[in-house]
């Protein structure tokens, strides 16, 4: 078997316009991903967003302790909900 001209580095691709004109096919074809809210959903969040601010009164509240270095975790309350997760 012989191979002409080896040193040719441009050298033409017989398969490389179908390769091509599948790709660009492709191209076309692909979707979108899409996110459509429901109703109900929309009316929860309208709701929470009403309601919000004892939310955020109350998380201005931890904050505000937090950063004062008054807020006191209770550890007992912690190990209770955590014993039965570690126990599996």
């Amino acid at each position: 078997m012989k191979i002409n001209q080896t040193h040719r580095v441009n050298a033409v691709n017989p398969y490389q316009k179908q390769n091509d004109q599948q790709t660009g096919a492709l191209g076309r074809k692909r979707k979108t991903d899409e996110v459509q809210i429901s109703a109900e959903a929309q009316e929860m969040l309208s709701y929470s967003r009403v309601n919000n601010s004892d939310r955020a009164k109350l998380i201005d509240d931890l904050k505000q302790s937090v950063n004062s270095g008054s807020y006191h975790v209770e550890s007992g309350k912690i190990a209770e909900k955590l014993l039965p997760f570690l126990k599996n």
